[in-house]
């Protein structure tokens, strides 16, 4: 007689209100004090740009190289709530420590403790709400996480100014470090027995039946499945990391004054039409499917280069920015749960999701590169254009090659043991 799996149990209000706050605190403890740093090492310490740029550039460098071994942590360790009260612990320390200590080296490693820790949170965040609302409930749960999340950001931007305005530029650090604590009282309040390790991996009911085993790296790496996806995301990034960067040396063109006002009008517009597009994101993904709301996504990006070509006016670029909101909330939220799709039944989600999250940083990385050698030698429409065809491009993949997640079947071949 076949094993029937058990019906996943009702995760408690405590813990789903808990995982609000949860991605609400931690919106903006995830990458430390991030732009604020480079200010105060400008402006209170007295460093020169070299010394900054070397300090900005290693915390991302450390995540890179961090985010696939963590995801095989996030997938290891049982007690998930523990991985993020030391990464929120060691977050605050860091950002302290700067504010009492001038000493290049010891920044320099608050910083690469920070990064390394910064590639737990995602794959922490989505372990643990797969583990708590299971499968079929993930994609709207996960839309709900991002809507807290983008609400955290713009909060925790509106306290950052307010605290560095009025108490000082130390304040915007201490405010962070306060997060921090918001976050480790947040996760704690999850209830441990409501975190399902086997689910929280994506490893199925029959798993544990059959002796707890788990596909292997080599399997999951093969996979064409994950192989296009990766490339997709991979090409998606190249294309957009640059975007809002070329958008700002735009805005300082021939604007010097309106140039940083129109520069956080862009991120603040960004991030408040992420939040309804988030919420929008998880309930038509789990409704509709992945592939229809994620190709929405995919195709802003590519009409978002073309549309920065049309004007350069500082007012027309901050409306095309809005749909930089619509392309990154719905990629936030899509992202996370088509790899749960593709690894449902392996047991190695959060390894796949560092390793594709790594191959996206390369992407990334190398989109400022070559878009800036682009610009110089040809102009700043030149660059638009060719990351726009790289959206064109990714927007193709995904839609040819990348079938429709939501209704595979685990077909993994599970041989090594947990």
């Amino acid at each position: 007689m076949p094993l029937i799996a058990p019906k996943p149990k009702l995760p408690s209000g405590q813990s789903l209100r808990a995982l609000d706050y949860l991605n609400f605190f931690l919106a903006d403890v995830r990458g430390g004090v991030g732009p604020y740093l480079a200010i105060y090492l400008l402006s209170t310490l007295h460093w020169h740009s070299g010394k900054i740029g070397v300090v900005l550039s290693i915390m991302g460098l450390a995540t890179l190289v961090a985010q696939t071994p963590c995801g095989a942590l996030v997938d290891a360790v049982k007690p998930k709530r523990l991985l993020v009260v030391v990464s929120a612990s060691l977050v605050g320390v860091s950002c302290i420590s700067i504010t009492i200590f001038s000493d290049y080296y010891l920044i320099l490693t608050s910083q690469v403790i920070t990064g390394v820790v910064d590639a737990v949170f995602p794959a922490a965040i989505a372990a643990i709400t797969l583990g708590i609302v299971a499968h079929q409930n993930f994609a709207p749960r996960i839309g709900r996480n991002e809507v807290f999340n983008h609400a955290g950001n713009v909060g925790a931007a509106v306290l950052a100014g307010i605290v560095g305005y009025f108490l000082g530029q130390k304040w915007i650090f201490y405010s962070i470090a306060l997060l921090a604590g918001g976050s480790i009282f947040s996760v704690l309040f999850i209830r441990k027995n409501d975190i399902d390790y086997l689910r929280s991996r994506a490893a199925t009911p029959e798993m544990q039946h059959s002796g707890v085993t788990v596909a292997s790296v080599g399997t999951l790496f093969t996979d064409r499945k994950i192989l296009v996806f990766a490339l997709a995301v991979t090409l998606f990034h190249f294309a957009n990391a640059a975007m809002l960067p070329l958008a700002g040396e735009l805005l300082s063109t021939g604007h010097d004054r309106l140039a940083p006002v129109a520069m956080s009008a862009c991120i603040i517009a960004a991030q408040m039409v992420m939040v309804p597009v988030a919420y929008w994101a998880g309930k038509f993904g789990n409704s509709w499917g992945r592939k229809p709301v994620f190709l929405i996504g995919f195709a802003v990006l590519p009409l978002r280069g073309l549309l920065y070509i049309l004007n350069h006016h500082p007012f027309y670029i901050v409306a095309v920015q809005l749909l930089d909101g619509i392309g990154a909330g719905i990629f936030g939220v899509l992202f996370v749960i088509v790899v749960a799709d593709l690894t449902e039944g392996s047991g190695r989600y959060n390894l796949a999701l560092g390793a594709i999250m790594t191959a996206q940083g390369l992407g990334a990385a190398l989109s400022n590169l070559v878009s800036g050698y682009i610009v110089n030698a040809w102009g700043f429409n030149a660059g638009f254009l060719f990351l726009a065809a790289v959206a064109a491009l990714a927007f193709l993949v995904y839609w040819s090659l990348v079938p429709e997640t939501k209704t595979l079947r685990p077909t993994w071949q599970v041989k090594e043991v947990l």
